[in-house]
C-alpha cells in the first residue's frame, strides 16, 4: 500500500503528540510481533530513542512491509477502548484516518475497519493481505452442474454468452458483501469474504446467486438447458496467496470444495462451523441438520420443503 507523505506525516505527528517511545513501540508489535525498532535504526537495544525520530521510524516501516493500515485500525481501537485498563487520546488520529481514506479506502465504525473502496478498484487481498498472512475466512465453491452435458449441447458463442452472465451474477452476489471472487474457470468458481460478519455475507451471496439463476434460466438463457449450479460454504483459516492456484490448497477451500460436492443441483450446502452461529431466522430456511462421514451440514434451495 502506497502511502503519500501528507498522510504518514499526519500519523507521525499523532504518535509524536500522544505516546511515549515505549508505548509507540509495544503498539507497533500489537500487529507486527516481530518488529524492532533497534534492528532497523541500528542502534544498540535499549538506547533512548527521540520521540520524533520513533515516530518516524516505526510509520516508515509499517508503510514499507505493509501493515499501515492493521496499524491505524489499532490505534483507533486503543484511542476508544483504551488499552490494558489505561485511556489514550491521540490527537490528530481523525487526520490519520482521512489519509487513509484518502488512498482508496472506506472506514465502518461499527466494525473498526478499513475496507477497499470497491467504486475504485477490487483487488484479491482487499488491498491488505500479504504474501502468507493468515486470516480467518469464509470460502465459497461453486460448481456448474452437468457441464459437459450443456457444452456438448449448445454452441460454444450460446456457452461464453450464458457463462458470463453466470459470472456477473456471481461477482455481484459476492463483491456486493465484501467478497472477492479468487478463481473462476470453466465450471465453477472459488470466493473468499474476509470482513464483517463473513458468514453471513457468504450465506446470503449464495442465496442471492440460487434466486438470480433461478430467474436468469426462465427469462434470458439463450441454452437449451438450464444452468444448474451447486454451492459449498465452509469457515476456516486461510493462507493467502498472491497465486491463484496456492490458494486451492488450503484445507478450507478443499473443504468448501467437498461441501459443494455433497450438494444436490442448485443447492446452497452449509457446514457445522457456518451455520452454527446462525440466526434462527436464516437457519429456518435450511434443511434439517444431516451427516457424512461425521461432517454435519444444512442444505438450502429455492422452495425448500422441509
Amino acid at each position: 500500500m502506497k502511502i503519500k507523505n501528507v498522510n504518514s506525516s499526519a500519523c507521525r505527528k499523532c504518535l509524536t503528540l500522544s505516546l511515549s517511545v515505549d508505548m509507540m513501540i509495544r503498539f507497533a508489535r500489537l500487529v507486527y510481533p516481530k518488529y524492532n525498532i533497534y534492528s532497523r535504526t541500528g542502534l544498540s537495544e535499549g538506547m533512548p530513542i527521540p520521540n520524533q525520530i520513533a515516530a518516524q521510524r516505526i510509520v516508515a516501516d509499517m508503510i514499507q512491509d505493509g501493515y499501515y493500515v492493521d496499524f491505524v485500525e489499532m490505534l483507533i481501537k486503543i484511542d476508544a477502548d483504551g488499552y490494558m485498563g489505561h485511556r489514550y487520546n491521540l490527537n490528530g488520529l481523525n487526520d490519520v484516518v482521512e489519509g487513509v481514506i484518502n488512498e482508496g479506502y472506506t472506514f465502518d465504525r461499527v466494525t473498526g475497519q478499513f475496507f477497499e473502496n470497491q467504486r475504485e478498484r477490487i483487488s484479491p487481498n482487499w488491498g491488505r493481505l500479504l504474501e502468507g498472512d493468515e486470516r480467518k475466512m469464509t470460502v465459497l465453491r461453486l460448481d456448474i452442474a452437468g457441464n459437459s452435458v450443456l457444452v456438448k449441447n449448445n454452441s460454444r458463442q450460446k456457452i461464453e454468452a450464458a457463462y458470463n452472465d453466470l459470472r456477473q451474477i456471481v461477482n455481484k452476489s459476492v463483491s456486493n458483501r465484501l467478497g472477492r471472487l479468487w478463481t473462476w474457470e470453466g465450471d465453477g468458481a472459488l470466493a473468499a469474504f474476509l470482513f464483517g460478519p463473513m458468514e453471513k455475507m457468504a450465506i446470503y451471496a449464495g442465496m442471492e446467486i440460487l434466486h438470480e439463476l433461478f430467474f436468469y434460466n426462465r427469462i434470458r438463457n439463450p441454452l437449451d438447458n438450464p444452468i444448474d449450479v451447486r454451492i459449498g460454504v465452509h469457515i476456516g483459516q486461510v493462507w493467502y496467496s498472491n497465486n491463484e492456484m496456492e490458494r486451492l490448497k488450503n484445507d478450507t477451500v478443499k473443504k468448501a470444495v467437498a461441501l459443494e460436492a455433497l450438494a444436490p443441483s442448485n443447492n446452497l450446502c452449509v457446514s457445522y462451523n457456518v451455520y452454527i452461529n446462525m440466526d434462527s431466522n436464516t437457519l429456518n430456511l435450511f434443511s434439517p441438520e444431516k451427516s457424512n462421514h461425521g461432517n454435519k451440514y444444512r442444505l438450502y434451495s429455492m422452495g425448500l420443503e422441509k
